[in-house]
């Protein structure tokens, strides 16, 4: 069959699709699918900007496959999980033609990334690329850097506010507790922003398009890797509290074990979280495992 011949950001293409397969929009799954036709081509030329090697994407839902198109144009091989069963039969219309697709039924949260990766890409070089729903962001983007997974870099669109969260300098008054723990494993770096006019239904805030470039072991030494995320959530966890109030309440430890461990970590007790560098975070979570 030939591939789909139509602009799948044609919003006129977009409802004959979406009213031929019975199919409607789902806010539910965050479904916003975009009408600018740069936007993808851009994203997808980011994912195999500078590869060495054959490029392997792992696409986070599909929509009707405007994103997915772009990717297959370029990369040696796109595997797309999606949630959305409804979409299957869009997507073997819009996408027939190539034969360097797989579709997985899955929840990202929960399916097996390691597995899929061995099994699809071996000796590719992987990137994860995809157009997030605003509820998951931080959850898929702390699930692909707390599994460790063999990827070169994320490139995905997010709520312009959480990208300007994920990738702000730890240390900046917009920084929490993602911040952190995206710089842990990352560079991050904004690359662009899209408007709301950008997607049909149109949500209610601006996107953003990021660039985190994983690091291949972590640059910072830190004692306890979960002992500093534990530090990290309950700094940040109470954001208008002092530190020593947040991660004592948050920790669950005596103000005077606290304090101690500010005073060794050479730290202020009243100063608040987002004033703290990645190095001060990481010398006081050394601080607070000694006394743990």
């Amino acid at each position: 069959m030939d591939k789909f011949k139509f602009s799948l950001t044609d919003i006129t293409v977009i409802k004959s699709l979406m009213s031929r397969h019975g199919a409607v929009f789902k806010k539910s799954l965050g479904q916003n699918f975009l009408t600018d036709p740069a936007v993808c081509p851009a994203m997808a030329e980011e994912a195999v900007r500078g590869a060495e090697r054959k490029v392997g994407v792992i696409e986070i839902g599909a929509g009707i496959g405007v994103l997915t198109k772009e990717l297959l144009e370029r990369a040696e091989k796109v595997v797309c999980v999606e949630l959305d069963e409804r979409l299957f039969p869009i997507l073997n219309e819009t996408l027939a033609g190539y034969d360097n697709l797989t579709l997985v039924r899955g929840d990202i949260l929960k399916i097996d990334l390691h597995s899929i990766i061995k099994e699809n890409f071996d000796g590719m070089d992987t990137v994860v690329c995809a157009n997030l729903p605003y509820y998951i962001t931080s959850p898929v983007i702390m699930k692909l850097l707390e599994d460790e997974l063999p990827i070169s870099k994320i490139i995905v669109m997010v709520q312009k506010e959480a990208g300007e969260r994920l990738t702000a300098r730890v240390g900046a008054r917009e920084a929490g507790a993602v911040t952190a723990a995206v710089n842990f494993y990352a560079d991050a770096e904004k690359l662009f922003d899209v408007p709301r006019t950008s997607f049909m239904p149109s949500p209610k805030v601006d996107s953003c398009v990021i660039r985190l470039d994983l690091k291949k072991r972590a640059n910072y030494n830190t004692a306890d890797k979960k002992c500093f995320f534990d530090t990290v959530k309950a700094a940040f966890g109470q954001r208008r509290k002092t530190i020593l109030n947040s991660l004592s309440n948050g920790l669950n430890l005596t103000k005077e074990k606290t304090a101690i461990a500010l005073s060794n970590a050479k730290i202020a007790n009243n100063i608040r979280a987002e004033a703290l560098t990645m190095e001060e975070l990481v010398r006081l979570s050394n601080e607070i495992f000694k006394l743990r």
